[in-house]
């Protein structure tokens, strides 16, 4: 069943409960388990309060690209675009706009959720249209998403979820991937590199013990996180176009966050440079790209 609790949108399916807030980015609120009176939250949950920042959200969108575009300002097909500089004091523009505006609930069902935006382009290429459908179940909670031209001059397009996991003492992330940018102050890549001692997630990472903000080249679309503590984990399962895997583990902090993208950070300044290995796509007028992220947790 569905429910409205005044901007959210609950779906509970069984021992499961997925929440949304179409009205602050799109973001989900709560991916939650409830056994035999035990609440299990899989992702971490946003405040309770009515306004909240999205990142203090569970997971919020990345879309039109994921991460930073340079100084807000790129260059596409030989015409320069500047993008607001959206996340003080950073000076460069980060994740795009979905998560900063307001979604459309488009249709719900007893186990499903569909929210749209539309973006008209001022700083983008081409106006498009942002989707996001939530599928829920018992055993899983899939994300689509989805962007598609309405312009009339081909766009750029990267996409994925920015989840929070919580981080536990002994919380343990692990992922199959082949290399590493390394990066600068600003978290800007600077060069591609084997992994180094410390970031090899593909023998398993404690983010409790790693303060670090990386990405990863070669994601298999398949990472694990187990939390000891409750004898408890999870799978993430991507798709082939999230070829990378974003680490995020600020110090001092009780989450950590791992992000399967399809676009690397700092995409759009490579791609006018013609480096080829971005992972941006180019979506003529009226193309769609979309991607879908599983998330499948387990107990024992």
């Amino acid at each position: 069943m569905s429910e409205s609790d005044g901007e959210r949108i609950a779906l509970n399916v069984g021992r499961a409960r997925l929440e949304i807030c179409p009205d602050q980015g799109g973001v989900v609120t709560e991916f939650s388990w409830n056994v035999d009176g035990s609440k299990y939250d899989w992702l971490r949950p946003a405040p309770q309060a009515r306004s909240f920042a999205p990142t203090d959200a569970a997971s919020f969108p990345l879309l039109p690209i994921s991460n930073r575009v340079r100084n807000g300002h790129y260059v596409f097909q030989g015409r320069e675009y500047r993008m607001p500089l959206n996340f003080a004091p950073e000076r460069h523009a980060i994740h795009g706009h979905g998560w900063q505006t307001s979604w459309t609930l488009e249709e719900t069902t007893d186990h499903s959720l569909e929210i749209s935006f539309d973006h008209a382009g001022e700083d983008w290429p081409a106006p498009y249209r942002g989707v996001q459908r939530y599928t829920l179940s018992e055993e899983d909670l899939s994300i689509e998403m989805i962007v598609r031209n309405l312009g009339e001059r081909p766009m750029p397009a990267g996409l994925g979820p920015h989840p929070y996991f919580i981080r536990t003492p002994q919380a343990r992330l692990t992922a199959l991937v082949e290399k590493m940018w390394t990066s600068d102050d600003e978290v800007m890549p600077v060069d591609l590199v084997d992994l180094p001692a410390g970031r090899r997630i593909v023998d398993g990472i404690l983010p409790s013990q790693l303060a670090m903000d990386g990405v990863f080249t070669g994601f298999g679309g398949r990472a694990e996180i187990v939390w000891p503590e409750w004898n408890a984990g999870m799978t993430m399962e991507a798709d082939p176009a999230q070829q990378f895997l974003v680490v995020y583990t600020p110090a001092g902090e009780d989450f950590f966050c791992a992000e399967p993208v399809t676009n690397c950070t700092d995409a759009l300044t490579m791609l006018a440079e013609g480096k080829a290995d971005t992972g941006l796509v180019t979506l003529a007028p009226g193309e769609s790209f979309a991607v879908t992220t599983r998330f499948t947790p387990h107990l024992g």
